[in-house]
């Protein structure tokens, strides 16, 4: 047996592993000890390996907080993969679907940093359509149905941080400002879905639901858009119902991808 070659292959099982966890700390990162813990390695291994990865720049570690993130050569990978594994496929089905079912239009937006980016649209058979949101546009997260859905899904500490961060260009949605932002994400956290009322369109109701990556991240959302009078409460349950489904679906989709 090749001894070179099973310690290499040891090491990028353990690097894979460090990489994923790195991918959920967010921003401020994880210390040794944490990453040591949550990877159930011994000390020196994990310090050797994270050094491996900053080397590659696949990970940073600050001098400061003795804290590791990701780097910026994991970053352009991610982008690198996402132009040969584009997301609107995964959801297509489920968004035709949707608007099928509903008769109003249908989006997947994604997150991007601390905006939330419209990537697909599909359009339902109702005759006035709320074609709120064109395809390649970016806004803040938190300030559409789907941008609230992802925000909401996103762990306290980095929901907090993104806030602050957009609270700025807030006041030209509605007025909305980082309090409001924040009960709206406990409201959709408590009920299971994002719902807005005339915040960015009068006269629009929108509900959306987050999905989330093989690895638990709130990467993106479906939301289903129209008049305010076609979406009374009642309606508004039983989309959110129909939203959870398709996004389930497009989650074992994503799985099965992963494992491709």
């Amino acid at each position: 047996m090749n001894t070179k070659t099973s310690s290499d292959a040891g090491s990028l099982k353990r690097g894979v592993v460090l990489l994923k966890l790195l991918a959920t700390a967010g921003r401020k990162g994880l210390a040794l000890t944490e990453l040591a813990t949550k990877a159930q390695l011994p000390h020196p291994s994990a310090h050797r390996v994270l050094g491996q990865l900053v080397a590659e720049k696949l990970a940073v570690h600050s001098a400061e907080t003795r804290r590791y993130r990701l780097g910026p050569l994991a970053f352009e990978l991610g982008v690198a993969g996402s132009t040969m594994h584009d997301i609107r496929d995964l959801c297509d089905g489920a968004m035709s679907e949707l608007a099928r079912e509903t008769g109003d239009t249908v989006y997947l937006v994604v997150r991007s940093g601390f905006d939330a980016v419209c990537m697909h649209r599909r359009e339902g058979e109702f005759p006035i359509r709320a074609l709120v949101l064109e395809v390649g546009s970016r806004r803040p997260l938190g300030v559409g149905a789907g941008g609230l859905a992802i925000l909401a899904a996103i762990p306290e500490e980095e929901r907090a941080e993104i806030i602050e961060r957009v609270a700025p260009s807030l006041p030209a949605f509605g007025k909305l400002t980082a309090q409001d932002l924040a009960e709206a994400c406990l409201s959709s956290r408590e009920e299971g879905a994002a719902v807005i009322q005339n915040r960015v369109s009068l006269g629009v109701r929108a509900v959306g639901v987050a999905f989330h990556d093989s690895m638990g991240q709130a990467v993106g959302a479906l939301s289903v858009a129209a008049l305010t009078q076609r979406i009374n409460q009642r309606r508004t349950q039983q989309i959110a119902g129909l939203l959870r489904k398709a996004t389930q679906e497009v989650e074992v989709l994503m799985r099965k991808r992963t494992r491709v």
